[in-house]
């Protein structure tokens, strides 16, 4: 599986991946103001990972992760598990909405759970392009988490 990134750009040296950690450090400190953001974590170590922790309304809680990778910065969430009802309809219905996504668009991941992915190559990381991503996370785990999960467990949802 390929990124979609020329493979001959050259990586992030270490002092690039440093300014641009800080950059998302700044970033990730500024989103603790927002009202639907519950908590913004680092992760440990040289790792250059960050939780946000995201107080939704038809998803009450989720969290959207950064990845600072040589080359890329990754987002990602956890949307929901796999289908145990109309799987066919469930992934039909998210990979329509990848046509109308920009930057971000839904994934099967393990155990067939669905997944909002986003990459950005290191030279684009700025503040309007993580707020595009965890915006992009956002609005799309709210719009389609609801109409999704009436899909994937229909009879839990027949009273």
């Amino acid at each position: 599986m390929t990124s979609g990134f020329d493979e001959d750009m050259p990586a992030s040296s270490p002092e690039e991946l440093a300014r641009l950690a800080g950059v998302i450090d700044a970033w990730a400190q500024r989103q603790i103001d927002e009202p639907w953001v519950a908590h913004v974590e680092r992760g440990e170590g040289d790792e250059h990972r960050w939780f946000i922790r995201v107080n939704g309304e038809e998803k009450s809680v989720f969290s959207v992760w950064f990845l600072l990778r040589q080359r890329s910065l990754l987002a990602e969430t956890y949307v929901l598990p796999a289908p145990e009802e109309n799987a066919a309809k469930v992934y039909e219905y998210v990979l329509r909405r990848n046509m109308s996504m920009f930057g971000m668009s839904f994934a099967i991941g393990e155990e067939d759970a669905i997944y909002l992915k986003g990459e950005v190559h290191n030279r684009d990381i700025t503040d309007r392009e993580l707020d595009r991503l965890l915006g992009t996370a956002y609005l799309q785990t709210e719009q389609c988490f609801r109409p999704a999960m009436r899909l994937a467990f229909a009879s839990k949802f027949k009273g």
